[in-house]
């Protein structure tokens, strides 16, 4: 096989796990971050012997590459792929890379909300039935790392809009589009267009012998499939109508799925996630599971035996009668919608960090309705207050969890809940949302 020049750029779990299989499959590899390496990826990269270089980009040696494997965080933007591009050298995503190097079934989820829950539970059905099946992408370790350490049949992927970017001949076998709403509009020239092209990207090069499971309540995805030619099987999900033919809805708060004509249902009760959300999650995954011939009885166990993830939605604790729920994960106005709608009580909504063009209006009317109080957690809080300061009488400002949380708690009454449920990224005062939800974990059980 011929040698090629591999450069990644970003050392990350992506990056190192495509620097691993670049150098596995007998490539020359160099790393390169702008940023300082964390020691565990380091550690990795010493290990297989990868030279690399971090805190700078060294154009020359990047630019000499046959290829570039770049990390999903570093926007197209940025000079030295705006020179690469120049000068035509191809830029690829990890996930596009690691395609080559298996035949293992791909089932590729994406969506601007809940693609984590429902890869999570995808997984969870499979390997209760016994596959052989990977977790990864944006959850788990990286599919380049794991193609090259392991054999798996099946690959359960949670795929950004930022993967699916640098994607050209991979192929989902079974594509899953939960929701599109405005999310990530900063990397996308605030140009909502363009974001839903790249969600739709997840359905290239698929034939007629691969499936489109999507959410037929969402109105940019059924509008946008009207403009294009889509040769897979389609499943749609509803929980507003009977969907006539395969696919998944409601009908007496039962869920029922249909593949080949042979049905399938469950109570919402029976549900291990609950509300309207959990709902089309809950049908995507049992699509994919019948899809796949995983038997009726593991499917609805599964379903309902799931344990909830860290950071979406979780009960933390309850202080004085005031319930404290951390939802770190909300990191657009869509996923923060879904938390204040799943609410019983009057909210002391934590919110803020980097906005990511957000549009708040969506949330004025819940806002008006569920939240008492806003407690901003962010450097700049001037957006979040304009949008809300007719709606909300008090608003605060903060710059840490623990401050946060303490003031959250001194406003809140018995009978209310404090959600921590940014809508925004993390990045001005955390390393990460699992970062911003652990600390706030941690300033909760300290009260």
């Amino acid at each position: 096989m011929k040698r090629y020049n591999i450069v990644v750029l970003g050392a990350g779990e992506s990056g190192t796990g495509a620097a691993v299989l670049a150098k596995k499959k007998g490539h020359r590899v160099f790393v390169s971050d702008f940023a300082p390496i964390k020691q565990q990826y380091k550690n990795v990269l010493l290990h297989h012997e990868i030279d690399f270089e971090e805190g700078r980009h060294s154009e020359e040696s990047i630019l000499r590459a046959d290829e570039i494997i770049k990390s999903p965080g570093i926007p197209d933007q940025v000079p030295i792929i705006r020179e690469a591009v120049r000068k035509r050298v191809p830029v690829i995503s990890e996930i596009e890379f690691a395609g080559r190097f298996t035949n293992a079934k791909m089932i590729c989820i994406t969506g601007s909300n809940g693609k984590t829950t429902t890869t999570l539970l995808t997984h969870h059905i499979l390997q209760h039935a016994g596959l052989n099946a990977g977790l990864a992408g944006n959850v788990g370790n990286s599919l380049a790392w794991q193609v090259a350490e392991y054999d798996y049949n099946y690959y359960v992927l949670e795929l950004s809009s930022f993967q699916l970017d640098g994607m050209v001949n991979f192929k989902a076998d079974i594509a899953v589009l939960l929701n599109i709403t405005p999310d990530h509009l900063d990397r996308y020239e605030n140009d909502f267009s363009k974001y839903k092209q790249s969600k739709f990207r997840i359905l290239q090069n698929q034939t007629s012998a691969d499936s489109f499971i999507f959410c037929n309540d969402d109105e940019t995805i059924v509008s946008y499939m009207q403009q294009l030619q889509i040769p897979s099987v389609k499943y749609p999900f509803s929980i507003r109508e009977k969907v006539t033919g395969d696919g998944a809805y409601l009908e007496n708060n039962e869920l029922v799925i249909t593949i080949n004509s042979n049905k399938f249902n469950m109570t919402l009760e029976e549900l291990a996630l609950q509300g309207k959300h959990n709902a089309y999650n809950s049908m995507a995954a049992g699509i994919t599971a019948r899809r796949l011939d995983i038997r009726k009885d593991t499917i609805k166990e599964c379903l309902s035996n799931f344990q909830h993830i860290e950071h979406r939605l979780e009960f933390i604790a309850s202080i004085h009668g005031i319930k404290f729920i951390n939802d770190s994960k909300a990191t657009n106005v869509n996923s923060t919608w879904y938390a204040l709608e799943s609410s019983d009580n009057k909210v002391i909504w934590i919110a803020g960090g980097i906005d990511k063009g957000n549009d708040y209006s969506v949330l004025a009317e819940m806002v008006r309705k569920k939240v008492r109080a806003i407690v901003c957690l962010g450097k700049d809080n001037k957006k979040i207050k304009k949008a809300f300061a007719d709606d909300v009488e008090t608003i605060v400002e903060t710059r840490s969890a623990r401050e946060a949380v303490k003031l959250a708690y001194q406003i809140a009454k018995r009978g209310e809940t404090v959600l921590l449920s940014p809508a925004c990224a993390s990045f001005d005062l955390f390393e990460n949302y699992e970062d911003r939800g652990r600390q706030f974990k941690e300033a909760v059980n300290n009260l």
